[in-house]
């Protein structure tokens, strides 16, 4: 008599899905995007969102997506310009005298004045965070 194959199949927590992921990560940088940069509150919001993140993705909490086993050919294409980007900010903080040399960073805040936009970023950045935690 043939034995029956068992399947298992990893089924995600109600939470981990993304239709409950957007919203809350959206919320979270609906809020995130109210502070003005670099206030008290804007500070104690990013390291609380981030170390919960953090938290989240040391523990066992959250479904891990398998790891690529090999970088594709284009990772060098996005590689090289966030390294150059990186090496630009960091010789910019280094040699900042004043507003002589501006980082990317400083040129931003006129861009991110505006309240939408800060939400539109932070959003990025809990974005990106949470493919992390996935990971």
């Amino acid at each position: 008599m043939e034995q029956p194959h068992e399947i298992a199949v990893d089924v995600s927590r109600a939470w981990d899905r993304p239709v409950v992921t957007v919203p809350v990560l959206a919320c979270l940088s609906l809020v995130g995007g109210q502070f003005p940069s670099f206030s008290a509150q804007a500070n104690i919001w990013t390291l609380g969102t981030g170390g919960a993140l953090i938290w989240l993705g040391l523990g066992n909490r959250v479904q891990r997506r398998p790891a690529p086993r090999r970088l594709g050919r284009g990772t060098v294409w996005w590689l090289l310009p966030a390294a150059l980007f990186g090496v630009l900010e960091g010789a910019t903080f280094v040699m900042a005298v004043g507003d002589e040399f501006p980082t990317f960073s400083r040129l931003a805040d006129p861009l991110l004045e505006d309240e939408l936009v800060r939400s539109a970023a932070w959003f990025a950045w809990l974005a990106a965070f949470w493919g992390l935690v996935r990971r």
